[in-house]
């Protein structure tokens, strides 16, 4: 498993003049490899990082613009990656650090499934777990599915669980 700041250090042998924004724990490790002009840290806009390197790859397109988001970051703004895709900057580099833990917020029970045996295995616990906890199951996509939205959204179902909830 790599470390975040080895792979930063690997990262800032080759970056010359391209602009690097980082948050939180990124942007801590990125800026112990030394001070720069175009590092842009965007510490207390936890998941705009992404959207901050988006405004500055349309804003100067003649230059790179490297994201290095955490995880964790980019949950807190998903929205970004299809605003990224739409605009599609060519000078755009969004690396997400994953790392499985949502460290600048006291951290959390995180679980990542690709095979079914694995995921029955450890359902029952992480159903037990103290929360918070993520899990990620990663599957392959599906046939398209018909929606019946009529049943799906019965407001019988919503008594139902209004009432479940009330008997505790």
């Amino acid at each position: 498993m790599m470390k975040r700041d080895e792979c930063f250090r690997a990262l800032a042998r080759h970056v010359t003049d391209e602009i690097v924004v980082a948050t939180y724990s990124s942007a801590v490790d990125w800026l112990a490899l030394g001070e720069r002009a175009l590092n842009y840290f965007s510490v207390g806009a936890m998941g705009l990082d992404s959207s901050h390197a988006l405004g500055l790859a349309l804003g100067r397109p003649d230059k790179r613009v490297i994201c290095l988001q955490g995880d964790g970051s980019l949950l807190m703004n998903l929205g970004c990656l299809v605003t990224i895709a739409a605009a599609a900057p060519k000078n755009l580099l969004h690396m997400v650090v994953q790392n499985g833990t949502y460290e600048a917020n006291g951290s959390a029970h995180v679980h990542e499934f690709s095979e079914l045996a694995n995921f029955e295995q450890q359902a029952a616990h992480v159903l037990k777990q103290d929360g918070p906890v993520f899990a990620t199951l990663h599957v392959e996509r599906s046939k398209p599915l018909t929606y019946d939205y009529a049943n799906l959204y019965d407001p019988a179902r919503r008594v139902a669980l209004k009432a479940a909830l009330r008997a505790g």
